[in-house]
């Protein structure tokens, strides 16, 4: 595995860069503003090191069987589970969300890896009986080398996307971390090498996407890349690694639609709504961004809604009665902070709650800024079209479901959506005619391992989780018995 330590010395090309301060990116806590840690930023030259060690780890991980690379998983979710209280520190620290929050993503790391070290026993190859024709074995076998790319919203969770099927399906991996939070996932690749995990299988290279993510789509030897990030960093990655036929999967992030009718439970659907945008401060690719109410519990939903919102305690993650922290960075506040002060001045819409960063000295250094209702956003505001990575929610009322699905489909994104209710007509109706790829009836966010995760549209292409992703990170191979 191939992890750069601060205390060694950086070797590029041949040159000792250990005194460049440039070639060091700073880690900054978002609650705080100080800076918490550097790693190294490197260049194609740490990815071409990294490819090597992959392709020598390749021939011993790949003829172990499905079971014994599983069985590594298995150690590895346990070590994962006896630091979780460590490893949840570090990214709160270094991300910036609550301290619970953080708990439970580490948890699902962990849960991820048991889930994909559950189904290697139950993997098999298969024997077609052709009759006259003879028979045929179809088997499974890996790609390479991949390689993965993950943004900083959630290093944790999305890591266990990433590497779980690559590497279970006999996959060696490079990867980059979000250079913003990288010192998590450098936490878990050393718990992992330490669990059983051979040398070079998972190679860590820090640095920003401009060189490293772009060596990685554009190295030659990797078979498939996989990246999770906007859309137009994805637009590159496709080109880049599609040049040199390599298989990807990107997934673009959504501006998911909530719509909750009449018959629903309000109470409950308040609660999903606050969770469902304020979660890690907004800034989740499935997090609700849209939000229909149908016009007959508008008034009193809307009520409840700001209530809730207004009540929430923003503050540093580590103090375990916040209920959401700041921002991951300066430039995630300054961009929240000008879309809302728009609205504001050009009169798109009219803020409930929030639409300010809090006041006091414990906010002064950190990236805060309050959970915020907009209530009937123009219809061209910004809000609406785009995806807005931050904790402000657009609530509409709408006439009737014709209405709520129209407005669903009206962006250009389509990963996840949400309806809330008990008509089993309404949810075939929503299933059926929204372009998502996942819908939630009476919640939203949740994504276990089993379920196969992606979008439609510029929310991206290819599936992550579930047998499918482990599957996509192999090829059938036939013998073809004639006897």
């Amino acid at each position: 595995m191939k992890v750069y330590s601060l205390r060694m010395k950086m070797r590029i090309g041949g040159h000792d860069c250990s005194s460049a301060d440039d070639r060091w990116i700073p880690v900054i806590n978002p609650a705080t503003g100080a800076e918490i840690d550097q790693v190294p930023g490197g260049t194609v030259y740490e990815v071409d090191d990294a490819v090597r060690a992959a392709e020598d780890a390749f021939d011993g991980w790949s003829k172990k069987t499905v079971r014994e690379r599983g069985a590594v998983f298995s150690h590895a979710a346990l070590a994962i589970r006896e630091n979780h209280h460590e490893l949840a520190r570090q990214l709160t620290c270094e991300q910036g969300k609550p301290i619970r929050e953080s708990t439970d993503e580490v948890r699902g790391f962990a849960n991820i890896l048991e889930y994909y070290a559950g189904i290697a026993a139950g993997i098999r190859g298969d024997l077609l009986n052709l009759g006259q024709s003879g028979d045929c074995l179809v088997t499974r076998e890996p790609l390479g080398v991949c390689g993965a790319i993950i943004p900083w919203n959630m290093p944790v969770l999305i890591m266990g996307w990433k590497i779980s099927p690559a590497l279970l399906a006999g996959n060696t991996l490079v990867f980059k971390p979000a250079s913003e939070t990288p010192l998590t996932n450098l936490m878990i690749a050393r718990l992992m090498e330490a669990s059983g995990l051979p040398p070079g299988v998972l190679n860590v290279v820090t640095g920003r996407g401009d060189p490293v993510g772009e060596a990685i789509a554009r190295h030659p030897a990797i078979k498939k890349v996989s990246f999770t990030g906007d859309a137009l960093t994805g637009d590159r990655v496709r080109e880049l690694a599609t040049s040199s036929l390599k298989e990807v999967v990107l997934e673009l992030g959504g501006s998911d639609p909530m719509i909750v009718m009449s018959d629903a439970d309000i109470d409950a659907a308040v609660s999903g709504a606050i969770r469902g945008r304020f979660y890690n401060a907004g800034q989740t690719c499935t997090a609700v961004k849209r939000l229909y109410v149908h016009e007959p519990v508008a008034s009193v939903f809307i009520e409840k809604l700001a209530a809730r919102a207004g009540s929430l305690k923003t503050g540093n993650g580590m103090d375990s009665s916040v209920d959401m922290g700041p921002l991951a960075g300066r430039e995630q506040k300054k961009r929240i902070t000008d879309l809302v002060e728009t609205i504001d001045r050009k009169g798109e819409g009219t803020i409930i709650t929030g639409g300010v960063s809090p006041e006091g000295p414990e906010y002064e250094k950190g990236f805060y800024f309050s959970p915020t209702i907009v209530t009937e956003p123009h219809p061209d505001s910004a809000l609406l079209s785009q995806e807005v990575f931050g904790p402000v929610l657009p609530v509409i009322r709408v006439p009737d479901l014709d209405a709520a699905i129209m407005h669903a489909n009206s962006t250009r994104y389509g990963l996840g959506a949400s309806v809330w209710t008990h008509d089993t007509r309404v949810i075939k109706e929503v299933f059926s005619r929204v372009n998502a790829g996942i819908v939630w009836v009476n919640r939203h966010l949740t994504v276990p391992p089993e379920v196969p995760f992606g979008g439609v549209k510029a929310s991206g292409i290819g599936r992550e989780n579930g047998i499918e992703a482990y599957n996509s990170y192999s090829r059938t191979k036939s013998l073809f018995l004639g006897w």
